[in-house]
């Protein structure tokens, strides 16, 4: 049974996952790793989702305010049993019906082009590239994606 759960960062089970995330990136970017780092803390997230499967967390993902109109979709994860299963497919719906439930109108995110699954998941979900944002402009690395939100 999968169960969808809307909390924020202080849920142990979010933060168990985001630290499996953060074991998984390091390895995938390297040197890279604490730059990226540094813009993926997760102290004052307001909005996570967790994804369970009989009880046991197997993903989550989170979005906060980019701007008046857009959220961002930040620390998405699934854990190696909860994968190929639409896990990550599922997160990203929720998160992304929660940010239309608040109003906004679309959704951005970053992603690393050693990330091919994170790649092809948000593609497949309607994401389409974009000019890489702030801190990520010139960061040879980064994919970022944008999209309009179902009101």
């Amino acid at each position: 049974m999968i169960n969808l759960k809307r909390t924020d960062s202080d849920d142990p089970d979010f933060k168990a996952l985001v630290k499996l995330l953060d074991a998984d990136l390091a390895i995938r970017d390297g040197a890279d790793h604490g730059f990226y780092s540094q813009f993926n803390k997760i102290d004052k997230i307001r909005h996570a989702v967790v994804c369970y499967e009989n009880d046991q967390p197997i993903g989550c993902g989170a979005i906060k305010a980019f701007s008046d109109e857009a959220m961002e979709v930040k620390r998405m994860y699934v854990s190696p049993e909860g994968r190929n299963k639409g896990t990550a497919t599922r997160v990203l719906g929720e998160l992304e019906v929660w940010a239309s439930e608040m109003g906004y109108l679309k959704c951005v995110l970053e992603t690393g082009q050693r990330q091919p699954e994170a790649i092809a998941l948000y593609e497949k979900n309607g994401y389409a590239r974009t000019e890489n944002y702030g801190q990520y402009v010139g960061v040879e690395n980064s994919v970022c994606f944008a999209k309009v939100l179902e009101s």
